[in-house]
């Protein structure tokens, strides 16, 4: 079923919560029943506004849409427009300030934390915001604008701006954001908190320095090895100068400075 059919088709606006409900305490260790789920948890509350205002627009209801979407962003903290498109299982940790716009499209299986943006760079109609595939993790305060692609599971990091297209498993940090993790699949498919590598993180800049260092050492041994091989050069040997000389040129500067007075 596509995402479109799946947040308003017949009593898909419920039908699946029990689904979303396990989605989300699968990925998070801090929920601890269904019940505490359904009561404390922002991201599903925000969900389900969103499924009954998407389904008041495809209605044509469009103020009543949007009215629903403002209700959603007072109790919950996260505005999500009546026209994004939501995949299943979408979870979003915490909540606090995420913004999802119009055109957005989400796959199943994502996880936004808070402070993420899915915004637009034009003000053209038509597709404006991110697609997000199956799978991806956008960390906190990490902002996905215009309309790109990420790809299946790939990992935003925490505080990422990311302004083009990014690969299927592949993870990015950064302003703008680039890859830092090879694209081992078996290894980024794992679950990534913050949607962020720990640990030893491969930091592009850094390797660049560090690649031109080790050339500038390189090249550095090869100039001393040339010039432990080339010998030594003859330093010119100076000619004293006759006195005389020296007394004829005092006597013409003496002179001069006579004649400018």
């Amino acid at each position: 079923m596509r995402a479109a059919d799946y947040t308003t088709a017949g009593d898909g606006v419920f039908k699946h919560l029990r689904e979303e409900i396990d989605g989300i305490m699968a990925r998070d260790p801090a929920a601890r029943s269904r019940l505490e789920v359904a009561l404390c948890y922002p991201g599903l509350h925000a969900i389900i506004l969103h499924r009954i205002a998407r389904r008041a627009r495809d209605a044509g209801l469009h103020t009543t849409a949007r009215l629903v979407s403002q209700i959603a962003r007072s109790l919950t903290g996260i505005e999500i427009h009546p026209g994004a498109t939501i995949g299943r299982r979408f979870f979003i940790d915490h909540g606090m300030g995420v913004v999802i716009g119009e055109t957005a499209e989400i796959g199943d299986d994502v996880m936004l934390y808070h402070g993420v943006t899915l915004g637009g760079t034009s003000l053209n109609p038509g597709k404006r915001h991110p697609t997000l595939g199956d799978g991806v993790i956008v960390g906190a305060g990490a902002k996905i604008l215009g309309a790109i692609t990420i790809g299946r599971g790939a990992r935003i990091g925490a505080n990422a701006v990311v302004v083009a297209d990014v690969p299927a498993d592949t993870a990015v940090v950064g302003i703008p954001a680039k890859p830092v993790v090879a694209r081992d699949r078996a290894e980024t498919r794992k679950f990534m908190p913050y949607g962020t590598p720990c640990g030893d993180i491969p930091d592009p800049v850094a390797r660049a320095l560090t690649g031109l260092l080790d050339q500038m050492t390189a090249l550095q041994a090869r100039v001393g090895e040339l010039e432990a091989d080339r010998p030594p050069a003859a330093l010119p040997r100076s000619t004293p100068t006759p006195p005389e000389t020296v007394a004829s040129r005092a006597n013409g500067m003496h002179e001069a400075q006579g004649e400018s007075r």
